[in-house]
């Protein structure tokens, strides 16, 4: 057995890490701040036969009540870093996609403007494979380096599977470091597309309050009609609901709002009241887009 790196803590709060701000604590936290430091907790939790989860900005994650029994992971410092190499930057996988959207501004580089408006990491958007605004990720993505227990191992776009709002990385897999091609452009141009990005969020999204980031992904469904998932529950009545504190938003039904001291179990409950009441308006499923650290209990009637 190996010895548990230093650095690593234990009983650790994660509510206050994610932006809805619910949940318990994990049994170990670490914040690796280079990629020896993320080889070495990573090892240790293999060795240990723990379960491992990664927090990136947090702002699309909803935590157990009862806790993520295994080590929760927040890259730092060289992870979180944001570089320029010519035409491309690289950014650590902790890094905020909005920075790197506004660095690349101030570099003269276009190309991932859209990720101005995704509230999360660098990592967590290869994982996710957040695209927003027209913006494709694989479109820019030069390669991202996935580590594991074992090593590093680098990674193009074709080989991430790619899908809508998802990828092929599997748990235990961790994105250290991602690269992005871009394209020169004159940096009061790019400022300007940011400027009216960040102004079309503002005025469909709530902000400045505890929330995350769109519940339910779009349904493909031929019964939707084209609507997203927000349209959908608007239409079933959703806008303004609440369970407890939890709250679907007034001003857009597919985000969920902590109104005071929520708890995790509220956010499910009421994730599953929308699901159904979409269901029963159109037959369409809404599938959760947040993800879910530790073992939750979901509501009864989830399961449609």
């Amino acid at each position: 057995m190996s010895a548990q790196p230093a650095g690593v803590q234990k009983d650790f709060p994660l509510a206050r890490l994610t932006t809805v701000r619910t949940g318990g604590n994990a049994d170990f936290f670490a914040r690796p701040g280079n990629e020896g430091e993320l080889l070495a907790v990573l090892a240790w939790a293999a060795d240990q036969g723990l379960a491992l989860g990664v927090i990136g900005s947090g702002s699309n994650l909803l935590v157990a009540d009862a806790g993520f029994r295994g080590l929760a992971l927040k890259l730092d410092r060289e992870l979180a870093a944001i570089e320029r190499e010519g035409e491309r930057i690289t950014c650590g996988g902790g890094a905020r996609f909005p920075s790197a959207s506004a660095k690349a501004a101030g570099w003269g580089l276009a190309g991932i403007e859209f990720g101005v408006n995704i509230p999360g990491t660098a990592g967590g958007a290869v994982r996710m494979n957040a695209n927003a605004y027209g913006g494709q990720l694989a479109e820019v993505l030069a390669w991202a380096d996935v580590f594991t227990a074992k090593g590093r191992e680098r990674r193009e776009p074709g080989s991430l599977g790619f899908a809508y709002r998802n990828s092929n990385l599997r748990a235990g897999e961790v994105v250290s470091r991602v690269a992005f091609d871009l394209r020169p452009d004159d940096p009061a141009a790019i400022r300007a597309r940011l400027n009216e990005m960040r102004a079309k969020r503002r005025e469909a999204q709530p902000s400045g309050i505890k929330t995350f980031g769109s519940t339910f992904k779009n349904p493909e469904d031929p019964r939707a009609e084209g609507r997203s998932a927000g349209q959908l529950l608007e239409a079933a009545g959703c806008r303004g609901l609440a369970h407890g504190e939890a709250r679907f938003a007034v001003k857009h039904a597919n985000f969920v709002e902590n109104t005071g001291h929520a708890a995790t179990a509220d956010v499910l409950a009421l994730m599953a009241e929308g699901r159904r009441r979409v269901h029963a308006q159109t037959g369409v499923v809404l599938e959760p887009e947040v993800q879910v650290l530790g073992e939750v209990e979901w509501p009864e009637g989830w399961a449609l």
